[in-house]
């Protein structure tokens, strides 16, 4: 199936998704559209919001015009993939253009939460199709382990670098930082 056609089964999945209850999301992944429900939990994105927070405070000193956002769908038509990472490093006003997704081309960095149900979707769909996308950096946080891993230098629709981190650990990301002392384990406290 071309994307066109993935595209526009995802937004129909998107329309009807809206009128559900509870939070779904519509993502293109290698067998096509997909429409899933999602339930993230208070740590989940408690994290997400730690990282953007921090992101957010660095970004523009690297990266003048950008912000991190969690939410926006990114596509890449040519590989026919369209993925929502829990957060995004972009231009700004890439979020007052039209349309569903923005293009993978200005992304210079994505975050993914690994949700308490299980790591599948990070570690195995979205790692294959951020470096494809050509998205330089990939942080993958996992709640479960209280680890972290970072992957950058994507080549040949592959990562060529994986650093490991546990949560304590200032985890160097790109040109920035993110302190993970404030990162929780799911199922404990403190």
């Amino acid at each position: 199936m071309d994307y066109v056609r993935m595209r526009a089964i995802a937004e129909d999945l998107g329309a009807y998704a809206e009128r559900l209850e509870g939070a779904w999301r519509v993502e293109i992944g290698p067998s096509g559209p997909v429409l899933a429900m999602t339930r993230p939990s208070k740590r989940r994105e408690g994290t997400v919001r730690r990282i953007r927070n921090q992101l957010d405070e660095q970004v523009p000193a690297t990266h003048p015009g950008y912000i991190c956002a969690n939410g926006p769908q990114i596509e890449h038509p040519t590989i026919g993939r369209m993925r929502r990472p829990d957060a995004v490093v972009i231009p700004e006003a890439a979020l007052d253009e039209e349309g569903l997704a923005v293009d993978a081309a200005q992304v210079l960095a994505a975050v993914e939460i690994v949700s308490p149900s299980g790591p599948g979707n990070a570690y195995d769909e979205k790692l294959a199709d951020y470096p494809a996308m050509g998205i330089p950096h990939c942080m993958i946080v996992d709640p479960r382990t209280g680890t972290i891993e970072v992957h950058s230098e994507p080549c040949k629709g592959r990562y060529s670098s994986k650093e490991p981190y546990i949560f304590g650990d200032a985890v160097p990301f790109g040109p920035w930082t993110v302190r993970t002392s404030e990162f929780r384990r799911y199922g404990k406290d403190g």
